[in-house]
């Protein structure tokens, strides 16, 4: 290369490396100020001083001041970081080329390691543990604060003049105190299941593996929630006042709006009890779209006003929710796939050339022939490097979703054609494991496939970049020998480099419930080509190669037109009727026709981003088809693909029957400067190996979960 070209590279990289790390200083400015609006809210200070200067400088014919207020304190700042750190993400793609040279250095890494490993929390890290009790401390100096400013106020004059009694009065001010601390937590509720979200990846987490913050946030949200609504009808009951219930006024609070909400809130809260769960998954998978009318009805109980603190979370949500729809309207090409003998399936789609995502990702596979309104998330297997027109997944046949496909796809008469849709792919923003001497990845069953996407990465970096991957070693657990014929997926179908001596990878797979080998009545691998429609699209972002540049766009764009559009509406149709006295006007009207700006300024820019990015899609989906055009023959197609992969990677597995492995004596002997260890499967599995990696037997070993779906 060119020394100039080197010479500017370096420079640019050097431009874009300052100009993140000036970002994330604005990003911690900005959360550190927030953090503080948070905890001062409940404070006199706050309501006595802070707020009323707040909204004298936001009196306007506008808007109404304490929306505004709300807006500006709580949504602007959590949308302007989103906006940005969307930004800050492409420039990081940009910098992935010479991520390889700079990621050697672990930093934090101890901060990482498991202190909780059994319990209701599941496998909880050091930094998690810290967030949360932070989170916890928040709520109980909110709930602290409230009781005591409003107890305070509270004496036996002042509850006679209610027709009250002193603990009736209490009860009433403890029941609205829950809510406003329930409101925080509905505040975060959202992040965790924003999937294409761009704060999640600034947080270096991703929304699958963000899917037990959520489980947290919903049973604490539930709970202060329903607390709030007992203590509410109670305290009605013992005032002889229960037809406040059913009360629905015009100006304020809408009880039966919360009730509605509150039903709704505990028809889903139910549902995700761990027997209901797996036992009737798709009573709770259904159930869960009852949040569309929780969200609805919540919003009508407070008042759009009173929102501004939940609402970027669910504004996120929202964006993220209808990008989502708009790319799963496509039916996706489906080229091919292998049908093992231990009831597990690999489809090969068509990809994009544009398409680029990290190991460790997943995306949502939808088969209207099975159910027109079932998504379910499954882990990659392939990598975006090497197999630049595919993108591949693997499916476990364990429910009855999945039970159902393959049976189609292992039926004597496959299919011609399968329509399938897709949402995603959702990977990592960083492939922080390339910082490592060692990986040691341990799989149970079929948690070993999101360990494939690694390898076939490490294969691509091995023999393209002449670069030095670290050293992988994989420790599998199977029931029995058919499930060893995973093992062939490790490789893909073509697309594989003749080279892999740069590889180092060692696999041990252990067979727990056979003594000795039975590879005779084991059935081949089964090969299916399809045949793909016209119409059929390659998969591709929904908003192109320059994702993150468009989805800040998006977010950025349409809140400054709603809140142009709100301005005007208030202006010339609100702010005459009401004049900003908040008795006149509908508390309800306004709530809705908040709603409704919001949808329709989303639905409006993202159309349009979604519009400007079809044309290079379809260019890119030509391309794809030519080149799917040119591959192998059939006859070729299937020779590779049932002798390529074992005789690969035969030279570097070794097969144990009759036995568990044992974790604790192998890992201990992995004594690299630094060694990462994954651990995808059951759960026992799982603690296990973080038990052994937080033990403090071995500082080299970091500990890492994996959240696989399949």
């Amino acid at each position: 290369m060119d020394a100039n070209v080197v010479k500017k590279w370096s420079s640019s990289n050097e431009i874009i490396s300052t100009v993140q790390a000036s970002l994330r200083l604005l990003f911690m400015a900005v959360f550190l100020g927030s953090l503080l609006m948070w905890i001062m809210a409940p404070t006199n200070t706050y309501k006595q001083s802070w707020l009323p200067s707040i909204l004298a400088k936001l009196n306007s014919t506008y808007f109404e001041p304490k929306q505004g207020a709300r807006l500006l304190i709580y949504t602007l700042p959590i949308l302007f970081v989103a906006a940005m750190g969307c930004f800050y993400l492409h420039m990081g793609k940009k910098l992935k080329n010479d991520k390889m040279a700079s990621c050697r250095n672990p930093r934090f890494a101890s901060w990482k390691k498991p202190v909780l490993i059994k319990g209701p929390l599941g496998i909880v890290s050091r930094v998690e543990l810290a967030f949360l009790i932070m989170f916890i401390a928040l709520l109980a100096w909110t709930f602290a604060t409230y009781i005591s400013n409003y107890f305070a106020k509270i004496n036996p004059n002042s509850a006679a003049a209610q027709g009250e009694k002193v603990w009736q009065s209490k009860l009433d001010s403890a029941a609205l105190t829950l809510g406003l601390v329930g409101n925080i937590c509905l505040a975060f509720l959202f992040f965790p299941v924003t999937r294409g979200s761009s704060l999640l990846p600034l947080f270096g987490l991703t929304s699958e593996n963000s899917i037990k913050y959520h489980i947290w946030l919903g049973n604490i949200t539930m709970t202060l929630f329903t607390t709030h609504g007992i203590c509410f009808i109670i305290y009605w009951a013992v005032t002889n006042e229960l037809s406040q219930m059913l009360k629905w006024d015009k100006i304020g609070v809408s009880n039966l709006a919360g009730e509605i909400a509150l039903v709704t809130e505990l028809a889903m809260w139910l549902t995700t009890i761990p027997r209901i769960r797996r036992k009737f998954f798709e009573l709770f998978f259904y159930t869960h779209y009852l949040y569309i009318i929780f969200m609805i009805f919540f919003i009508l109980h407070v008042g759009i006003s009173f929102c501004g603190m939940m609402l970027p979370s669910f504004y996120l949500f929202v964006v993220d929710r209808y990008l989502r729809f708009l790319q799963s309207q496509r039916n996706v090409r489906l080229l091919s796939a292998r049908v093992l003998p231990c009831e597990t399936l690999e489809l090969n789609l068509g990809k994009s050339l544009g398409l680029s995502y990290n190991p460790l990702g997943i995306m949502f596979i939808n088969v209207p022939s099975i159910s027109k309104l079932q998504w379910h998330p499954f882990s990659i297997t392939s990598s975006s490097n090497l197999e630049p027109n595919k993108i591949s997944i693997v499916i476990k046949s364990e429910g009855s979703w999945t039970k159902k496909l393959y049976q189609m796809l292992s039926s004597p008469s496959p299919l011609d054609r399968l329509e399938v849709s897709v949402e995603g792919p959702y990977a990592p923003a960083s492939e922080d494991f390339l910082r490592y001497d060692t990986l040691v990845m341990v799989s149970g069953g079929s948690g070993i496939t999101p360990f494939i996407s690694i390898i076939r990465e490490f294969i691509y970096i091995s023999a393209k970049l002449n670069y030095k991957a670290p050293k992988v070693i994989l420790i599998c657990a199977f029931k029995n020998s058919s499930e060893l014929t995973m093992l062939d997926l490790i490789l893909p179908i073509s697309g594989t480099p003749s080279d892999n001596s740069n590889l180092q990878l060692q696999i041990e797979a252990f067979v727990t419930r056979e003594k000795e080998p039975k590879i005779d009545n084991i059935k081949p691998i089964k090969a299916i080509k399809f045949k793909p429609h016209a119409k059929d699209a390659s998969l591709s972002s929904i908003l192109g190669p320059k994702h993150w540049l468009w989805l800040g766009m998006i977010i950025a764009s349409s809140f400054v037109i709603f809140l142009i559009l709100l301005g005007i509406i208030t202006r010339y149709y609100i702010y005459p009727i009401d004049h900003n006295s908040n008795i006149i006007f509908s508390t309800t009207w306004r709530s809705v026709i908040n709603v409704l700006v919001i949808c329709i300024c989303i639905v409006m820019m993202a159309n349009a981003a979604v519009f400007w990015n079809k044309r290079q899609n379809d260019i890119d989906t030509s391309q794809v088809q030519n080149m799917e055009g040119t591959t192998v023959s059939p006859s070729s197609y299937d020779m590779e693909l049932e002798s390529h992969p074992r005789q690969s990677l035969s030279q570097v597995t070794n097969v144990h029957y009759g036995r568990r492995p044992n974790l604790r004596r192998m890992l201990l002997e992995y004594n690299g400067s630094s060694t990462n260890v994954f651990a995808s499967g059951p759960k026992r599995l799982r603690q296990e190996v973080a038990a052994i990696c937080s033990s403090g037997l071995a500082d080299n070993l970091h500990f890492e979960s994996i959240s696989f779906s399949w």
